[in-house]
């Protein structure tokens, strides 16, 4: 694809930019595993955690049927940080509209499997984000045999 009029890519640069994205190992699930794994607590990366459910969580704990998804601001629209693109907005409003309506449906979709789900923005302190994880593994296990 092009950056044409057609084209959801304003240039060829933004279309090289776009494309180059990561789907997993982001800087920030990178440094929350790291932080995790230092706590004790051990996970999957990039796991479907339900069947019938089409989604891969970014980290899940499947003994305690969490699944955490660490949210980017723009793909995702952060109340607070999330922007509105001005080219080509009528494709990418629609495009980030799907997605939140996505994320909206997974998480249904799992809480209804049993399953408890947890979102972060990007921009959330690490120290926030990884206190919050351990304390909802805590929570759900009762307390015993789990390492906070």
């Amino acid at each position: 694809m092009t950056g044409t009029s057609t084209s959801w890519a304003t240039s060829p640069a933004t279309e090289r930019s776009m494309r180059s994205k990561r789907s997993r190992d982001t800087s920030l699930e990178l440094r929350v595993r790291r932080a995790l794994h230092r706590r004790g607590l051990r996970y999957r990366v990039d796991f479907a955690p339900a069947p019938g459910v089409r989604t891969r969580a970014d980290i899940v704990f499947t003994r305690r049927r969490v699944a955490v998804y660490l949210d980017g601001c723009f793909w995702h629209g952060c109340p607070v940080h999330g922007t509105s693109p001005t080219a080509h907005a009528d494709y990418w409003l629609q495009k980030l509209e799907r997605n939140r309506a996505r994320d909206e449906a997974v998480t249904g979709a799992l809480e209804d499997a049993g399953w408890t789900v947890l979102r972060f923005w990007e921009d959330e302190p690490l120290d926030n984000v990884v206190t919050h994880i351990a304390e909802a593994l805590v929570d759900l296990s009762g307390g015993d045999d789990l390492i906070p």
